[in-house]
């Protein structure tokens, strides 16, 4: 016996054909909605808006927070100095620390002058810490 196919032949009809097309865009819209919001979060919370040193007195350093305890800490930068070396223009440099290590370091070198190499972030994180300047290692300057 010879094997029949049976064909259903018939075109699919203008309604199909254009909700075939409004599927296919919806999807293809979805997907750049969702890599422009990826690239937003990575944008905003780890990409490395700029990285540097500050040099100054350690003011105040301490582990805070309700929610999510952080290292939080207070550099005073002096830009003039009295023939005292006690600071008479100064700004202060606030910032997070994520790491333990350099946590213990910088509790303490509390009250000396101190080197911080930092990066700063665009937006803060609530685990990450108050500030968007995040301190990745200290050293104590002599």
């Amino acid at each position: 016996m010879a094997d029949i196919k049976k064909t259903n032949a018939d075109p699919p009809t203008k309604t199909q054909l254009f909700v075939k097309k409004v599927k296919k865009y919806l999807y293809l819209a979805l997907t750049v909605f969702i890599l422009l919001i990826g690239v937003y979060i990575y944008w905003s919370f780890f990409f490395t808006y700029s990285d540097g040193t500050r040099t100054g007195m350690l003011q105040k350093f301490s582990h805070k927070g309700t929610m999510f305890k952080t290292y939080e800490g207070e550099l005073i930068l002096s830009s003039v100095q009295s023939n005292k070396n006690v600071a008479i223009a100064s700004e202060k440099f606030l910032f997070s620390v994520t790491d333990d290590s350099v946590a213990l370091q910088l509790e303490k070198l509390q009250g000396r002058m101190v080197d911080v190499h930092y990066k700063e972030k665009n937006h803060t994180l609530p685990w990450r810490g108050e500030t968007v300047f995040i301190v990745s290692s200290v050293k104590p300057n002599q």
